[in-house]
């Protein structure tokens, strides 16, 4: 069992940047892929990026590559997001997700989920 709470939403200006966290609760934490995905207003949710459990293979959207960077630090159970270069486009409420396999989140599936951290970028 594995439970996830994001944090680090928030309002930012177009070109700004943040870093959202998800920490994770649970034992074997360690041994998930973990990666976030993203909910637009009307959208579909989308796959973000994606991390394996060693932390050595990212996967990201074309869309976030060279602006987005997915990084996990299993000593304190948590997996980040920094974003940079924010446009409105990527205003969503963002979502960490946990898998055993990085291409199950890469497919779009995840085994356990957060609740979300909203994200806006003003122009």
């Amino acid at each position: 069992q594995v439970q996830l709470v994001e944090s680090g939403g928030g309002l930012v200006q177009t070109g700004g940047s943040l870093k959202l966290s998800c920490a994770a609760s649970g034992r074997t934490f360690s041994s998930y892929a973990l990666g976030w995905f993203r909910q637009a207003p009307g959208k579909e949710r989308e796959f973000v990026a994606a991390i394996n459990w060693t932390g050595g293979i990212t996967y990201a959207r074309d869309s976030v590559k060279g602006r987005f960077t997915i990084s996990r630090d299993n000593a304190k159970n948590t997996v980040y997001l920094q974003m940079n270069s924010l446009t409105p486009e990527d205003t969503a409420v963002y979502y960490c997700a946990a898998a055993q396999i990085a291409r199950t989140i890469v497919r779009g599936g995840g085994d356990y989920w957060g609740q979300g951290t909203q994200v806006t970028v003003s122009s």
